[in-house]
């Protein structure tokens, strides 16, 4: 007993699990040593669920939804009248965009506490999801869904005389348009729905040519700039491209998805990215991330900022052009780019991603859903995910898929990482993440990588976060995610 109380006294309690810690920048090490030192009391004494339910809410504050729904669950099925426990379940399970499983949960709560205000709340919420969800399948039809585009009469759109504003050249996409946009944005002004559709239009005509597997080519003197995860941190991405120099035919991208939610100013990154691909379609690659579908934009942000604004039509033709993004890029032949990671069995080929269908949302299995989320580990073998979704994969299983495939070695992101980069399996895994303080509160610094034709080794380029308006990360969010403390 004596030692599980010296124990619990190191989580600090106050700063890290029941309240906000005192310096923001520490969250993340704070919510890591909750989990370390409650893992530790659980150690001594299994069969505590109020050690469950904390460690659960640390997960949900590092995203390891899956663990915290695991950590929930424990928890009730130790003591069934915990009610902390149906919350952290209800909560994870809503991470995950499982609303159904979710609102039984959130049932449980408000019949027990019925004044619960928050967690009402929570409740007719989520079971506004589960039921705009239920009718949405119930009027889909084996027709093909029509597309927004049809919809659309952009020609007969009104530029307003007193909007003074960038505009699309004939229709096109120039170099000038891109550079007045990004001011235009950086001055936090919102670019005529016009020519955002006209944007979104022709980049889905662009993106649907390409392949789910896109293969190209460096020359020896030529680079390529990889970037991670950006999330809606606009004036991070303007500072990559003032490093690193703006795209253009001589100074190539790929940007490797999660491009929105979490930040606020996800519109303006987006539309940013498409017009460099509408400018430069062989020289700037996108590749999707696990925040390009619906579920993650309906929850984190995405889906609420596009509405507010512009409008609900308008995000349907975001969610369309999202799944058209391929899944992952092959440099020379050597080195294999994707968001996620490895798969959750061994012997996927190269051409076994070529043949990927992805003009749909992810599956809950599968290449492409691993592509999207899974995970490295540092142990041999798999093990089932910290995100409650697809694996999390050994230096083993990098070792014999690039074996396989004649590879040198995989770049991926999908993971903040507290120097922007990681190198791991022997070198044979590379992580970079490029949203610099992500959220505003984890004080990780962003890269980039340079790849060169001639030798292919990554050259990392580390910075910091610049600032911003005072536009809070989330403030689009589904209320779901401003996790409540109970």
């Amino acid at each position: 007993h004596t030692h599980i109380c010296r124990v619990l006294k190191k989580i600090k309690m106050e700063n890290s699990v029941t309240h906000k810690p005192v310096n923001s920048t520490q969250k993340e090490k704070d919510y890591e040593n909750a989990i370390k030192y409650y893992s530790e009391a659980l150690d001594l004494n299994p069969s505590n669920a109020i050690y469950y339910s904390n460690r659960s809410l640390a997960y949900l504050r590092t995203e390891c939804y899956g663990y915290a729904l695991a950590d929930a669950t424990k928890a009730l099925e130790i003591d069934k009248n915990y009610i902390k426990g149906y919350y952290r379940r209800a909560t994870s399970n809503m991470a995950l965009g499982k609303f159904k499983a979710a609102l039984k949960d959130y049932e449980t709560v408000v019949r027990v506490r019925p004044n619960d205000k928050d967690a009402r709340m929570k409740y007719q919420e989520c079971n506004k999801i589960v039921k705009q969800k239920a009718f949405e399948r119930a009027i889909a039809s084996d027709e093909t869904k029509k597309s927004v585009v049809d919809s659309l009469d952009i020609e007969n759109m009104t530029i307003e005389d007193d909007y003074v504003g960038p505009k699309l050249e004939d229709g096109k996409v120039t170099l000038k348009f891109m550079q007045e946009m990004m001011e235009w944005f950086k001055d936090q002004k919102k670019l005529h729905r016009k020519c955002a559709y006209q944007i979104l239009v022709q980049v889905k005509d662009v993106l649907s040519k390409l392949p789910s597997l896109v293969e190209i080519t460096l020359k020896e003197t030529e680079k390529i700039t990889i970037c991670g995860d950006t999330h809606g941190q606009y004036y991070d991405l303007l500072n990559i491209f003032k490093l690193n120099g703006l795209p253009s035919e001589t100074n190539p991208y790929l940007f490797n998805g999660d491009f929105v939610d979490r930040g606020s100013f996800s519109l303006e990154v987006i539309l940013t990215l498409f017009g460099f691909k509408l400018l430069y379609p062989d020289d700037f690659h996108l590749l999707r991330g696990n925040h390009e579908t619906d579920n993650m934009n309906q929850m984190y942000g995405f889906e609420g900022e596009v509405k507010a604004k512009y409008t609900a039509q308008m995000f349907q033709l975001f969610s369309e052009v999202f799944q058209w993004l391929p899944l992952a890029q092959c440099i020379n032949n050597k080195v294999l780019v994707m968001h996620g990671g490895l798969f959750s069995e061994d012997g996927v080929t190269l051409e076994d991603l070529r043949k990927i269908d992805r003009n749909r949302q992810p599956p809950d299995s599968g290449p492409m859903c691993d592509l999207l989320w899974s995970d490295p580990q540092p142990q041999n073998g798999r093990s089932i995910s910290k995100r409650g979704v697809s694996c999390q994969f050994g230096p083993d299983v990098t070792e014999r898929f690039l074996e396989q495939n004649k590879l040198d070695f995989i770049v991926r992101s999908h993971e903040v990482k507290a120097e922007g980069y990681e190198v791991t399996h022997s070198g044979k895994c590379v992580t970079v993440f490029s949203a610099p303080n992500y959220c505003d509160q984890m004080g990780n610094k962003g890269a980039y990588i340079h790849l060169r034709g001639s030798d292919l080794k990554p050259e990392f380029h580390q910075f910091t976060a610049v600032p911003h308006p005072n536009v809070k990360p989330m403030a689009y969010a589904n209320t779901l995610m401003q996790l409540g403390m109970m």
